[in-house]
């Protein structure tokens, strides 16, 4: 079994001293740095190495569990890859280890606090649009077809301009005419301008 570390520092003007200290106090025989990356981001060299170089029986070790994953549901999504493959993790800081019971079982528990945060987050949003609509306001863009644009282009219809014709001149799309007409059944199209 082999301990390997990984250390992440978000600017150019940190200094990841701190971690390496740690990291090869703890006994790692290598180390993979990412310096002036963000953790929000997905491109980090440093771990990709450090996830390509680990094998089977090794333990991925970290100072902090902030510095491995990008949100909850990423540092469940990672540990869970790395238990897949054989490979322990280990927070220094937060002395969480996944190749003890008690690792896993916290590991676990952050995974059911990801799951519930997102189908909280998925039902305020519900509730939202729900009170939205309530109050008349309805989600999504706006219309292509103003009321206006829709005026103008029964106005020119009758005029015998056909719909393709019509949707030209008001900048609109031919499809989206036809649809705004088809809504409002008062449309004076013609019977050789169906879709």
């Amino acid at each position: 079994m082999s301990l390997v570390g990984y250390a992440r520092v978000s600017t150019h003007d940190q200094n990841p001293a701190l971690q390496l200290d740690a990291l090869h106090l703890a006994g790692c025989v290598k180390v993979f740095e990412d310096r002036g990356v963000s953790g929000a981001k997905a491109d980090r060299s440093g771990l990709a190495a450090a996830l390509s170089y680990v094998r089977d029986g090794d333990v991925l070790v970290v100072w902090k569990l902030d510095r491995l994953g990008r949100s909850m549901s990423h540092l469940v999504e990672t540990v869970g890859a790395l238990e897949k493959r054989g490979i322990g993790l280990r927070s220094l800081t937060e002395a969480i280890d996944t190749t003890t019971p008690g690792g896993r079982l916290i590991f676990h528990v952050f995974g059911a606090l990801g799951q519930f945060e997102r189908d909280l987050i998925r039902e305020r949003t519900r509730a939202g649009l729900t009170a939205a609509a309530e109050r008349g306001r309805k989600g999504g863009r706006k219309p292509v077809i103003t009321p206006d644009k829709l005026k103008r282009a029964r106005v020119l219809m009758a005029q015998g301009l056909k719909v393709r014709e019509v949707a030209t001149r008001l900048k609109v799309g031919k499809t989206a005419l036809y649809e705004a007409l088809s809504l409002n059944p008062d449309s004076l199209s013609t019977p050789e301008e169906k879709p």
